[in-house]
């Protein structure tokens, strides 16, 4: 969705600077190549000119950020991840009413600052259960526990018996917020990843959820590596040619780079491609507010525009062959 509003913002205004703040995704890739057709990505709002466009990142901002924006007379168009701006909302809601907030995640991750950042007073981030000893708790029925979005359910629920555990009242979100994209893609190389020799994921190091997903597959048993693209395989790791391999990528990965390291295994290694659909996916976004006025602003309709994201088609051009399912039996599904 995020990458979506970018590249509308650029068709939109072909000849103005776009500056994003941080990386709009966590994907080398997308990164570079939004950087060739002319973005500046900021860690600063000091480094984007006064009246300028600035979109922010998926992984959102707190609330003094969108301050300095108005501040500095900066157009901010925020592709902010809905479910994060979920995670904001509780966060604010929970705050008001005298809870203390438990956010379980990673403090330097930019999800995190962003979410700490609605009620930094009343916000501590725990990320193992070693924290728990360590947290100043006012009063043991008045805790609430949020989690960052790209988390490994396996992870967080480790985090979270701890802090039931600690504290038996301690309240929880209605509903889960690790994303449906993380959590699905998890789940799929939990089932998997025992049927195969190797797992690749296709992300950036600085990727928390392309990083879960490798250290999911290791703890199914299954050698798994991280590779930005194509250009880092090393054939070592399938030395006899007759592997199976999983193939999989971070919920930001460009569809491109899996279609070229399959075709890749096709023509290279007459490799026969299987799609594992272990849940469907179809989600539909709505455009940010301010994306939607400088469209009115340019005489654009942007009544029926929605960003979709769905399952790609596989066709044999592109990935190297026309796969067969992969069937999982009964009880690993």
């Amino acid at each position: 969705m995020a990458i979506d509003v970018v590249d509308q913002v650029l068709e939109l205004l072909p000849d103005e600077t776009i500056y994003v703040y941080h990386e709009i995704v966590h994907n080398r890739h997308v990164v570079e190549r939004f950087i060739s057709r002319g973005v500046r990505f900021v860690e600063s709002l000091d480094d984007v000119p006064e009246g300028s466009i600035v979109v922010f990142s998926a992984h959102g901002i707190p609330p003094i950020l969108r301050e300095q924006a108005k501040q500095r007379n900066l157009t901010a168009i925020d592709a902010t991840c809905p479910l994060v701006t979920k995670v904001h909302s509780r966060a604010v809601r929970y705050a008001r009413q005298g809870y203390q907030i438990l956010l379980i995640g990673h403090k330097n991750h930019q999800e995190v600052i962003g979410t700490m950042g609605e009620a930094p007073g009343q916000t501590q981030v725990v990320e193992s259960p070693d924290c728990i000893e360590y947290l100043k708790i006012e009063d043991p029925n008045k805790l609430v526990y949020l989690t960052q979005t790209t988390l490994s359910t396996d992870d967080a629920k480790v985090i979270i018996d701890a802090l039931v555990s600690a504290f038996p009242n301690i309240k929880a979100p209605p509903t889960e917020d690790i994303c449906y994209a993380t959590t699905n893609r998890q789940q799929a190389v939990r089932l998997v990843a025992p049927l195969c020799d190797l797992v690749i994921v296709v992300g950036s190091k600085n990727s928390s959820n392309s990083v879960r997903l490798t250290e999911i597959a290791q703890t199914m048993g299954t050698c798994s590596v991280l590779i930005d693209d194509a250009s880092e395989l090393n054939p070592a790791w399938y030395p006899t040619g007759d592997e199976t391999i999983m193939l999989t990528a971070g919920a930001s990965a460009p569809e491109d780079l899996v279609s070229e390291i399959c075709k890749h295994f096709v023509d290279k290694h007459n490799a026969t491609l299987h799609v594992a659909d272990i849940t469907e996916e179809s989600v539909e976004f709505g455009l940010p507010l301010t994306l939607k006025r400088l469209m009115e602003e340019h005489g654009i309709d942007h009544k029926d525009r929605r960003i979709t994201v769905e399952a790609p088609t596989i066709t044999a051009g592109e990935y190297g062959d026309t796969p067969v399912p992969l069937t999982i039996s009964g009880s690993d599904a």
